[in-house]
């Protein structure tokens, strides 16, 4: 005789399973009285002109007017850092979060209901040391969005081994080195997102196992190979957009820098929208995506748009 499992409910001292878990009690605390939480909204996703899709604009991304409201599915995209690169500005960091938190309304406006983000950032200095992350974190629940949580994206296969430690073997003045950077991942109104259109998922088994951990490790890109100060690799937009959309759906990436949002929803057949000021790396982005398409040997989304 087959045994209807037991569920579990939140206790003061936590509990071992996950399956059947009643967590109500624990969200219903006044620990969640200052957060964000979901909105009872109806799904609305609008189309986005078929000249507007798989494009970058060279222009900012505080004004996204070529989108509508309600028609991205996932922004995934590392901000520019203020630290000194040939494409920042020398922005005060209070004007530096002012001008993030523009772009992220934008990107709140243009999601749809339930739509994700994924933001990879690291922290920045020394003396002191400046946890960006955190602020943006702040910044992002101001606006309304839903945290869902954080990647640590672990970069210690490929960190160089020349970074200073300060003091050697002293206690004077030791200084640790990042390995890691983190990936925020949020949502818009709701955690979960309607897929009335039923379309694919193109996840694998081991792929969802995989990614659905909370730090990843792969190696980061060459800067000197791409062309790019500052490129994160394909893998990483690979990995939020296999997660995080279905086949068909619309990424955006507001600092498109080299292009690897973009090739990674080609690679994953979606579409994507892209922003970028510096009109060099626009080039490049362009270039690295027509090379891109110049390897593969089957149709892309490239050949939808233009039937």
């Amino acid at each position: 005789m087959n045994k209807k499992r037991k569920s579990t409910k939140t206790s003061k001292f936590g509990v071992p399973g996950r399956i059947n878990h009643d967590s109500s009690e624990f969200y219903a605390s006044r620990l969640y009285d200052d957060f964000p939480t979901e909105r009872n909204v109806k799904y609305v996703e609008n189309s986005i002109p078929n000249d507007c899709l798989n494009k970058i604009f060279c222009k900012s991304s505080e004004n996204m007017e070529e989108l509508p409201d309600n028609s991205v599915h996932l922004m995934v995209t590392s901000p520019p850092y203020n630290v000194g690169k040939e494409y920042d500005q020398n922005l005060s960091f209070r004007e530096y979060r002012e001008f993030l938190k523009r772009v992220w309304e934008e990107v709140y406006r243009v999601l749809v209901p339930g739509g994700r983000v994924c933001i990879n950032v690291a922290n920045l200095g020394r003396k002191p040391y400046i946890p960006l992350h955190a602020f943006i974190i702040k910044d992002m629940l101001d606006i309304g969005f839903l945290m869902r949580g954080e990647i640590i994206w672990d970069k210690g296969s490929s960190a160089s081994p020349s970074t200073a430690w300060g003091s050697w073997l002293s206690a004077k003045n030791p200084t640790l080195r990042d390995i890691h950077e983190y990936i925020l991942v949020f949502s818009k109104d709701t955690f979960k997102r309607e897929n009335p259109q039923k379309r694919e998922s193109t996840i694998s088994k081991e792929e969802f196992l995989g990614f659905t951990k909370s730090v990843w490790t792969f190696r980061a890109a060459s800067a000197r190979k791409i062309g790019h100060p500052a490129p994160f690799p394909e893998e990483l937009p690979y990995r939020c957009i296999q997660l995080y959309t279905f086949k068909g759906e619309v990424v955006l990436d507001p600092f498109m820098g080299s292009g690897q949002t973009a090739i990674a929803a080609i690679k994953t057949e979606r579409y994507y929208v892209g922003y970028e000021i510096n009109e060099e790396y626009v080039k490049l982005s362009e270039k690295q995506i027509k090379n891109f398409l110049h390897k593969l040997k089957t149709p892309t989304l490239f050949d939808y748009l233009e039937e």
